[in-house]
């Protein structure tokens, strides 16, 4: 573990910037608001426009707040994977876990009118937001059950990477076919889903959105011990008493609540998961999971609300898709790491 002043120091710059990004967050959009303006606005002030506080009340903010849960609930959930299958390459959208959770959403959205015989679906797609929760943590859930299943065979961890890629395309092959059969009216809201979004969480939904991501991260933030263990090889964690299939599901529970609950309200938002747990290590410099769950939750909601910043184009009209802005963040990332593959593989005991 770093020294103690040293980690001081490196919370209190990440908390710093995560202060200002949030800000900036608030103040950017097609209306330019001031950050002493949007200070006041939060302080209970009169804003010099009154429509000024119904933007940052009913958009900016839940936007922001969505930002910061979804960027931190991805970011464990990618670490969380790498710990698991000991690959520093793993991660929600590497492993076709967002592409489960895709499915399911898509079963809701697309099929869902399409028959009598579907009343599961019917049911799921009533029941709006909630619905697709329970839908998209539900396939999350039954894609990284699979791969847990077929990591039990298959030992080679580059292999076990290969399939879940594969994987991955066979889901979002069958996704297509359901967009081919469908009526352009679906088609349209599920494709704007796919483009990812934290806007699209109102504050009617953070009445579901919000205890569920907080209930998940501080799930993931009571085994942070047990994962120091089971980082050093299923062996040891055996020989420290660890009870491993006990810890393996709830990795999966928890993996599969954040990613599926973030996934649904926020769309399939990718490399988030996969890049944010090496930039925690780098900034700590530690292995700790008692340090790198909380600093990776955090680069999380950094990276978040950045790529949210960078998505609308501060001074246009014009909103990119939020996949795009993470893939451009991201990737380099990602080269970053198979180029070093060498020192990320004694991270990971290998």
């Amino acid at each position: 573990m770093p020294e103690k002043s040293g980690l001081w120091r490196t919370w209190c710059v990440m908390g710093l910037v995560l202060a200002i990004l949030f800000c900036l967050d608030l103040a950017t959009g097609s209306v330019a608001i001031g950050p002493l303006e949007v200070a006041r606005i939060l302080c209970g002030g009169q804003p010099q426009k009154a429509s000024w506080a119904k933007i940052i009340w009913l958009f900016r903010l839940p936007k922001a707040i969505s930002a910061i849960l979804a960027g931190a609930g991805l970011a464990i959930s990618g670490l969380l994977m790498q710990v698991l299958f000991r690959n520093p390459l793993a991660g929600p959208s590497v492993l076709g876990i967002n592409a489960g959770a895709s499915l399911a959403v898509a079963l809701v959205v697309l099929a869902a009118g399409n028959g009598p015989g579907n009343r599961f679906l019917q049911g799921l797609a009533a029941g709006g937001k909630t619905g697709l929760v329970a839908a998209a943590a539900l396939g999350a859930g039954l894609v990284l059950g699979a791969i847990l299943a077929l990591a039990r065979r298959v030992r080679n961890v580059m292999t076990l990477l290969i399939v879940g890629i594969l994987g991955g395309f066979a889901i979002n092959a069958a996704v297509s076919v359901l967009i081919h059969f469908s009526v352009p009216e679906r088609i349209q809201a599920y494709m704007t889903w796919t483009f990812g979004s934290f806007a699209a969480v109102t504050w009617d939904d953070m009445a579901i959105f919000v205890p569920v991501m907080t209930a998940g991260l501080i799930g993931c933030q009571l085994i942070r011990k047990p994962l120091n263990g089971l980082l050093l090889g299923e062996g040891y964690a055996l020989s420290m008493g660890l009870r491993i299939m006990p810890l393996r599901v709830t990795t999966i529970a928890l993996t599969a609540l954040l990613t599926g609950t973030a996934t649904a309200f926020c769309g399939p938002i990718a490399f988030v998961g996969v890049a944010v747990p090496h930039m925690a290590r780098v900034a700590l410099d530690s292995s700790d999971h008692r340090v790198l769950l909380p600093a990776t939750a955090l680069c999380g909601a950094l990276v978040a609300l950045a790529a949210d910043l960078l998505a609308q184009l501060p001074g246009s009209q014009a909103v990119l898709p939020l996949n795009a802005v993470t893939a451009l963040i991201g990737a380099p990332v990602i080269v970053w790491l198979i180029l070093k593959r060498g020192n990320l593989a004694r991270t990971f005991g290998d």
